[in-house]
Order: C-alpha cells, then sequence, then structure tokens
C-alpha cells in the first residue's frame, strides 16, 4: 500500500531524527540503562507527542508502525525508548483516572517522566493470566505483593503500569494499577539481556494503592492489558521490519562492491536469489504490518487474528534477514560493535515479547476455527 502524503513526511523525520540527534542520545546512554537524555530528545524533536494526540484520543496504531519502522532502521535504541514509553503509558491513558492522568501524562509525554508496563512475572509469561501479584483489600485501597520480571524501564521507571491478582478468577480477577516508583515497599534490580535493553524485576513488599490509583474498572485489568497489547502488536512487527530492512540495505550494498573469484558477490545466485527471497517476504511484511494497522484503526477489538499474523510473519522474517546479511558479510559481521552484530542480538527478542510467535500462531488458529 502507498502510505498517504503525512505519513511519508512522518517517516522521513523520524528517519532524519534517527540518524541525527537521536543515534546521538542513544550513544551517549549506558547501554541496557533507562537514557532519560533520549526520552527528553523524543519528545523535543516531537515523536513522542504522536502518542499522546492533543484531542486526548489514542493515536492510530498506523502512526506508531511508521515511527517504529523508521526509528528502528536507524537506531534501535531510539525505537526501544519510544515503544517502551508508549506501551507503559497507555493503561493510564485508556483508563486512568483524571488525578493519574493529569499527574502522569503530561510529563510521560514531555520525556520527563519514564514509565513501565509491568505484566510478565517468573512464572507468567505467555501464559499471562496465572499472574501471581497479589492486591488485597486494605481498607478503600490495596496491598500489592508479589514479584514482576522483564518490565521496562525497571527498576528505574517513575511510575508503572501495574497487573495484579484481585481475584481468584483467571483473567477476571485481574485490576491494573498505576504505582509510582517512590512507592514504600516496592524495589527492583536490571536484568542484563542478550542485547542490553532498560528492563528489570520488580518486587513488591505490601506496596499501598489508594482507590484512584486503579486503572479502569476493579477485577477489569485483563481488559486494559490486551486493549494495549493490541494496540502496539502491529507497531512490533514495524520495529521488525525496520531491522530487517537496514540488514537487506547493508547485505545489498556488500556484495554489490565485495569481489570474490573475480567477480563481485551479487554476481553469484547462490547470494542474489537469497537476497531477492528476504526483499519479497520483507516487502510482505510491511504491508501485513501496515493492513494490520488500518485494520486495527478502523475496527479496534476485532482484528487480532492480523496483528497476530503481521507481528509473526515480521519478527520470523527480520530473523531470516539479518540472519542472510551475517552471512553474505563473513566473519567482520561477528566483531563487536558492527551493524550486522548488534542487530544480530536485537532481532531476537521480538519474537518471543508481546506474544511469543507459538502464542500468534494460537491467535491466528483460533480465529480459524471460531
Amino acid at each position: 500500500m502507498n502510505l498517504p502524503t503525512e505519513y511519508q513526511e512522518l517517516r522521513q523525520h523520524a528517519e532524519h531524527l534517527a540518524k541525527g540527534p537521536l543515534a546521538t542520545r542513544a550513544h551517549q546512554g549506558e547501554p541496557g540503562r533507562l537514557n532519560r537524555d533520549l526520552l527528553r530528545s523524543l519528545a523535543t524533536h516531537g515523536l513522542l507527542a504522536h502518542l499522546f494526540p492533543a484531542d486526548g484520543t489514542t493515536t492510530k496504531a498506523l502512526v506508531l508502525c511508521v515511527i517504529r519502522e523508521a526509528l528502528a532502521r536507524h537506531c534501535t535504541e531510539a525505537e526501544t525508548a519510544f515503544a517502551l514509553q508508549g506501551l507503559g503509558a497507555y493503561p493510564i491513558l485508556l483508563a486512568g483516572t483524571d488525578p493519574v492522568r493529569t499527574r502522569w501524562l503530561p510529563r510521560i509525554a514531555r520525556g520527563e517522566a519514564a514509565v513501565g508496563f509491568a505484566l510478565t512475572e517468573p512464572e507468567a509469561g505467555s501464559d499471562a493470566a496465572r499472574l501471581r501479584l497479589r492486591a488485597d483489600r486494605d481498607g478503600d485501597g490495596f496491598r500489592l505483593t508479589g514479584e514482576k520480571t522483564y518490565i521496562s524501564h525497571a527498576p528505574e521507571a517513575d511510575v508503572y503500569s501495574v497487573f495484579a491478582r484481585t481475584t481468584d478468577n483467571g483473567a477476571k480477577g485481574i485490576t491494573a494499577f498505576a504505582v509510582p516508583r517512590d512507592s514504600p515497599g516496592l524495589d527492583g534490580d536490571h536484568i542484563d539481556l542478550l542485547a542490553p535493553h532498560p528492563i528489570g524485576r520488580l518486587r513488591f513488599d505490601a506496596v499501598r494503592v489508594d482507590p484512584d490509583q486503579v486503572l479502569g474498572e476493579v477485577d477489569g485489568g485483563w481488559s486494559v492489558a490486551m486493549r494495549t497489547l493490541d494496540m502496539f502488536r502491529p507497531s512490533v512487527g514495524a520495529f521488525a521490519v525496520g531491522m530487517a530492512q537496514a540488514a537487506l540495505d547493508a547485505a545489498v550494498a556488500h556484495a554489490a562492491q565485495r569481489q570474490a573469484f573475480g567477480r563481485a558477490l551479487s554476481a553469484f545466485q547462490g547470494v542474489s536469489h537469497q537476497l531477492a527471497d528476504v526483499a519479497t517476504r520483507l516487502h510482505a511484511a510491511r504491508l501485513m504490518v501496515h493492513d494490520a494497522a488500518c485494520a486495527y484503526d478502523e475496527r479496534p477489538g476485532e482484528t487480532g487474528h492480523l496483528s497476530a499474523m503481521a507481528k509473526l510473519f515480521a519478527t520470523e522474517t527480520a530473523q531470516v534477514a539479518v540472519d542472510l546479511a551475517v552471512q553474505v558479510h563473513g566473519a567482520r559481521a561477528l566483531e563487536r560493535g558492527h551493524l550486522l552484530e548488534h542487530l544480530y542480538r536485537e532481532v531476537r527478542a521480538p519474537r518471543i515479547y508481546e506474544g511469543a510467535s507459538e502464542i500468534q500462531r494460537e491467535i491466528i488458529a483460533r480465529n480459524l476455527f471460531r
């Protein structure tokens, strides 16, 4: 599909920033730690504003896809900072009380406050409805007790969208809360990952939350979580498409100039035809991502299978694209600091988070037999 002019201009703007000021801020930060300067730069240059439209509505999924692909193609650190800020903020935007929205959303939009999305637990990953973080009644509020893991911007975020069990009723017994970092009884630590991202654990020791910190309805938190993930799932595919495009660009450029046995690598069909296959899959992945995003924007809540298809195909395609680009480059692509060494580590996680590939296949299959 051909993007309307305003989306093409947005993509060009995001790519320009990703190659310039955002890349500078990203490289000045400490790998695996919250980069507040990068968040502020995303806000200063207008990208975070796209997460929070001035009319108070939610942004369009296609906007997220355009921005995330553009950032990922040139600066994965900026893409991750943008995505984590949006994912953590959306439960507050969708379901927060007026006091919570007023306190946090302006600061989040200005890049002054970092926010985390706290759903996953040590024993509740793909089967997130099995979460055990307890929210016990305490007067008119609750006390949170338990642990979260693989949490965005943890343990340094200023506020978290936290999902806890209020009743023993599966997915129907989960409530969402906005929990500030400075809440007594809340602490955590960093997790060192293959690709260094600001991810960590959180521990809740009878953390008090007041009634106005509930996001949505009591026992209605699962809907808040799923609405957030449905919104962001197509753009995970866009993140993958951006990385795949960067890998393909690098592989094509290298194959065109690298000489072997008296001719360029691109003259060998064993190389050029594999690149042609990746280019075809990449084009299809981008179309699927845009289609899923447009479908969500038109019919939110009805297009989960399309989002699952887009995320599945795009993330699996990106893995193939990056792996082939490494193979085309040879040993130099394995050197620490090489673009493809960086992408090779980055590309693995999207096949797991926000619903592993196996979960996406389950969503698609259920829709087939519904």
